[in-house]
């Protein structure tokens, strides 16, 4: 996942990425623990992008807040 993609991404359209990359998380450590997983790099891949997601995700919030709070104060 890129920053780029990242940026032109709404805030519902984060959290619903957020979701699916959690859900692959999971299943990653299920196959860890059954010795099933061939691509050990991958876990390293889906905490990346999560925290990439929740960075981004955090500054949409906090623009829109800024912005209700602007217009509330006007």
């Amino acid at each position: 996942m890129k920053a780029e993609d990242l940026k032109t991404k709404t805030v519902d359209e984060l959290k619903k990425l957020l979701l699916d990359q959690r859900k692959a998380q999971l299943n990653l450590r299920f196959q860890k623990s059954n010795g099933t997983l061939e691509k050990t790099d991958e876990g390293r891949k889906v905490r990346r992008a999560i925290a990439r997601i929740k960075t981004f995700l955090n500054a949409k919030l906090k623009e829109e807040a800024a912005k209700g709070a602007s217009k509330k104060a006007a």
